[in-house]
């Protein structure tokens, strides 16, 4: 393991004070919080390492201390410590209280739009002449991707806690977008950060948050994309904790997080196992997601974790590619376990623990971390993890669109690229599901940037 799971890797979040849309920070408290979950810290929870369960059955996802296996935890400032209490006791209730269950399935019925088609794509079936491919169809929600379904329960959480303003960071804007029509349609206060480089890529989205009320607030610093607006995001969060719920976009940060986003979206899988019933009487062979901090995969893999006869499968962002000085976002792929964001989990770091600038053509996916459970599944061989390069998901953000009808967001290309792989492999009869996370609408300037396609010209 890298040795350094340094100050700066630990909470990604400067010792410097700055003024932010909406709120002036100072960061003292996270340059605390940083000592205290550094080398030391994470060196004693490796040390602790339980003995490997037999079963994935036998392990209880998180554990009491908010750990899958040894990842997770809370490396937060002081400051937030109450509130991630507060949180995780109120959680806790509304998770067993029939009347919040109600409101909110009722919102994701009539006005998310679930439950959504699981769909036959029958020329990418005839293309591979293999097993046959399933769509989870995420692209049709409200807003058009998957993060609506987390925005919504939040939302509702947030209500119930008396917090009237919301802060979220996001990377390809469909997070930003969901948490700004959750807070229009509930009358809330909210703040997106987001990097610059991505407003600029994802000018459609900036532009859909900011006509729904929200006050978007450019990231410039470090790489200006997901990772610097997340960072953001937590110094808001530390200023403003007593009136601000942050509503998080991934299966990632302190828990209790990524058990709370998990389970807002583990809805995809539900409805997933009950589609597969009703369409073949069975389960599926494979799942496959795109992986950036990993909500959508998780959201499917959950249901199906202890069907270990099924076959979970996350596609990383290889960018450039995975060869020595190329730019990627394969964390699970290339990366070593550390500290950021508040969760201890695998990062693209260096040796001293710096985080290295991470790269994909898709903003959603551009990010140097992931979620813990994804972390905890790869070294437990529940779920395994490839990756996908740039051209690799243009190739089949193109292929889709040409042989379904079906535009689909560059972060899902991934995983449609991966299919080229994959197939070869499976018989005649089997089935898998891919999560179609996200329409790819938002992405026509970037891929129109990168490919040949002028109508006269095939690519």
């Amino acid at each position: 393991m890298a040795s350094a799971i340094s100050a700066q890797a630990t909470a990604s979040v400067s010792s410097r004070a700055a003024v932010h849309c909406g709120a002036r920070v100072s960061s003292r408290s996270t340059s605390v919080a940083a000592r205290r979950g550094g080398v030391a810290v994470t060196r004693a929870v490796i040390s602790d390492r339980p003995a490997t369960p037999v079963s994935i059955k036998d392990v209880q996802r998180p554990d009491k201390t908010g750990r899958f296996g040894v990842y997770g935890g809370k490396y937060v400032p002081e400051t937030l410590i109450p509130a991630l209490l507060a949180l995780e006791a109120e959680y806790a209730l509304l998770a067993g209280d029939a009347a919040f269950q109600a409101e909110l399935n009722g919102i994701l019925k009539d006005y998310v739009g679930r439950a959504n088609p699981l769909y036959f794509a029958e020329r990418l079936t005839e293309k591979y002449g293999t097993a046959d491919i399933y769509l989870k169809r995420e692209d049709l929600n409200h807003t058009g991707a998957h993060k609506i379904n987390n925005a919504v329960g939040q939302a509702l959480l947030a209500k119930r806690m008396g917090k009237k303003r919301i802060i979220a960071e996001t990377g390809a804007g469909q997070h930003g977008v969901a948490t700004a029509t959750v807070c229009a349609r509930f009358g809330l206060e909210c703040i997106i950060y987001m990097g610059a480089n991505d407003m600029e890529r994802q000018k459609l989205n900036v532009f859909r948050m900011r006509l729904l009320g929200a006050t978007v607030c450019p990231v410039r610093a470090g790489t200006a994309t997901l990772k610097d607006a997340t960072s953001e995001a937590i110094r808001d969060w530390v200023t403003n904790v007593e009136t601000t719920h942050y509503i998080l976009g991934s299966v990632a940060g302190p828990h209790p997080y990524p058990m709370m986003v998990r389970d807002f979206h583990a809805v995809i899988g539900r409805e997933a196992r009950a589609q597969s019933l009703e369409k073949w009487g069975g389960k599926p062979d494979v799942l496959i997601a795109c992986v950036g901090g990993g909500s959508n995969a998780m959201g499917l893999f959950h249901e199906f974790i202890d069907d270990e006869d099924v076959r979970l499968i996350g596609i990383e962002a290889a960018g450039e590619g995975l060869g020595p000085g190329q730019k990627h976002a394969a964390t699970l792929t290339l990366g070593t376990p550390g500290v950021l964001h508040g969760s201890f989990s695998y990062l693209i770091q260096d040796e001293e623990g710096q985080i290295v600038e991470p790269h994909s053509i898709s903003a959603g996916l551009d990010y140097p971390g992931i979620g813990p459970e994804h972390s905890f599944l790869k070294d437990f061989g529940r779920a395994e993890y490839h990756a996908v390069t740039d051209q690799e998901a243009l190739d089949a953000f193109v292929l889709v669109s040409r042989m379904e009808g079906i535009i689909p967001a560059l972060e899902t290309s991934h995983a449609f690229a991966y299919l080229e792989k994959l197939m070869p492999t499976m018989k005649k009869g089997q089935k898998v599901i891919l999560n179609c996370s996200g329409r790819g609408d938002k992405d026509v300037n970037t891929a129109a940037a990168a490919l040949n396609i002028s109508g006269e010209v095939d690519v």
